[in-house]
């Protein structure tokens, strides 16, 4: 299947918020801003397990990834939620999930149409010398091999 330029840049863009949401504190604090809205490290801190500093280390990987944005309110920074990102995300992983049902429906007419034929191998029924083998040294090459499917949708190769 063919990758189209919007799906690789969609990619190359999700990548760093997909790493930023891989962590569990990440996660809880993008379900605290979103379902709390915007508020201080010191409003974010209890519940967690950790200090500060480290919500705040967090919290900078998460703007680094375009997920949250501060702004100075007096001494503190308020972060909030930019949802944006996650949509966008959102949007990214339906287009994968209608790539691999496409996929996976052309496999299934494939295999339901009944064009499968066993897979051509020159090698079939040669016998090979193996190295270290302490079977005499030979075996048949090919034998094991399953049928396979003559093309999968698309241009044969």
């Amino acid at each position: 299947m063919r990758r189209s330029s919007k799906s690789i840049a969609a990619a190359k863009g999700s990548a760093s918020l997909f790493a930023a949401l891989g962590d569990k504190t990440r996660l809880r604090l993008v379900s605290h801003l979103c379902d709390d809205g915007p508020m201080s490290i010191t409003r974010l801190t209890p519940g967690y397990s950790i200090t500060r500093q480290a919500i705040a280390k967090h919290l900078r990987v998460m703007e680094e990834a375009g997920l949250v944005r501060s702004t100075r309110h007096g001494r503190e920074k308020i972060w909030r939620l930019d949802q944006q990102p996650l949509e966008d995300a959102r949007r990214y992983l339906e287009l994968i999930s209608k790539q691999w049902d496409d996929a996976l429906g052309r496999l299934g007419k494939f295999v339901e149409s009944g064009r499968m034929k066993p897979v051509r191998n020159d090698l079939r029924g040669k016998r090979a010398r193996v190295t270290g083998s302490s079977s005499g040294g030979e075996r048949r090459i090919g034998a094991h091999l399953p049928l396979a499917p003559d093309r999968i949708g698309g241009k044969r190769d």
